[in-house]
């Protein structure tokens, strides 16, 4: 037996629960490895569109058991990035159509992360120059990206968001309808809700942000509501089943927080349980999210998994043994990879041969072109070559 084959054997041995195929909703997957939501700021920086190295850089990742998309815009209001795609135009529907074919024509499958930044905005990004919105009034801390957009960027202070009135409320879940047509129409599988990360639905859900008097306001049932009336409005548009949710209980630009996340986000997986939904996707504080709670996240991660009655899919720095581990031990049934897959397209590949991982170079995360994006060598490429 060589060593590539013992190797191979050995990791087949060790992380054989990665490699089973996952029912979700009505799809089947062939691996419980998913493509973690990734922003890689190459969008058209005009029209927000997605180019032809877009369709080259998803198509490369096909092979994962499920892609989630880039963070992409439900609207310009939910701006807060330069360089990122939206789905709110009919320019934007068609820039996706070729990425989501070349995905379906390399044999994948892509979820839409619908997107609303909230107060993690800047006015430039805003119509006529406005505030960005949120639960409350709120300036958060940091830097907004805004690359070229504005005389002093790259990054320039956030400025004061303000509070969104309650006649407005209508107005943000039509957005949200709208983007599901959009998605739907761009040949999406499903769609999943970025309700993470302390953007616009997680400014609603923590207290140091949301000090709304009325009822989005308050009890954690009050802070909840916006969540569950956004999964309900979406859920008119496309199968529940097709329809999953992404929240985060730590971390997140601004430096939102809540003063109890065991509480209120094991009350968000409950209030979001039975409705039939394709997914739960938590992210857990690790070492890029900057927090310094990861022994709290990880308590409530596990504690929403017991809370939330469908999938259940986790994010966070995980290694391919630890990932395994999760899933046999029933904490996850699905593991998502963010870092690993930029630099190693064909991570599947890898873990099951157990082959020697690319580096990926931060340098190029954000902004660009082809270098960092689709130029990391997959193991095809590199047997080709010796």
């Amino acid at each position: 037996m060589s060593t590539a084959t013992q190797s191979q054997s050995q990791t087949q041995i060790q992380n054989p629960a990665l490699f089973k195929s996952i029912k979700v909703g009505d799809l089947t997957f062939p691996n419980r490895i998913f493509v973690a939501p990734l922003t890689r700021a190459r969008s058209d920086h005009d029209q927000r569109t997605q180019t032809p190295l877009h369709a080259l850089y998803y198509a490369q990742r096909a092979s994962s058991g499920l892609i989630v998309s880039e963070a992409t815009q439900i609207s310009q209001e939910g701006i807060g990035y330069a360089w990122t795609p939206g789905i709110h135009t009919d320019e934007q529907v068609e820039s996706w159509k070729l990425v989501n074919d070349a995905i379906h024509n390399a044999g994948g499958h892509i979820f839409c992360q619908l997107w609303h930044v909230g107060a993690i905005s800047h006015p430039v990004f805003q119509r006529d120059n406005g505030q960005p919105v949120s639960s409350s009034v709120w300036t958060p801390e940091g830097q907004a990206f805004v690359g070229s957009y504005h005389p002093d960027g790259p990054q320039v202070p956030h400025e004061e968001a303000r509070a969104l009135k309650m006649d407005e409320i209508p107005r943000i879940l039509d957005d949200y309808r709208h983007a599901a047509k959009q998605a739907k129409a761009a040949g999406f599988d499903g769609i999943e809700l970025h309700a993470a990360n302390g953007y616009l639905i997680d400014q609603f859900l923590r207290d140091s942000v949301n000090q709304r008097d009325d009822q989005y306001g308050g009890s954690i049932e009050n802070r909840v509501r916006l969540l569950t009336e956004v999964v309900d409005a979406l859920c008119e548009v496309l199968p529940a089943n097709r329809v999953g949710v992404r929240l985060t209980p730590i971390g997140g630009p601004g430096n939102s927080s809540d003063s109890d996340p065991m509480a209120l986000y094991t009350a968000a997986a409950k209030a979001i349980s039975g409705k039939g939904l394709a997914y739960l996707h938590v992210v857990r504080a690790n070492g890029h999210t900057g927090s310094d709670s990861a022994e709290l996240s990880e308590q409530v991660v596990k504690a929403m998994r017991k809370s939330f009655d469908g999938t259940f899919i986790a994010n966070g720095g995980f290694t391919a043994e630890e990932a395994n581990e999760w899933i046999e031990n029933g904490d996850a049934d699905a593991v998502a990879f963010g870092r690993l897959f930029i630099s190693n397209p064909d991570l599947p590949e890898r873990f099951a041969s157990g082959a020697e991982l690319n580096e990926p170079d931060q340098n190029t995360f954000y902004g660009g072109g082809a270098e960092g994006y689709v130029d990391y060598p997959s193991l095809k490429k590199t047997n080709d070559a010796m």
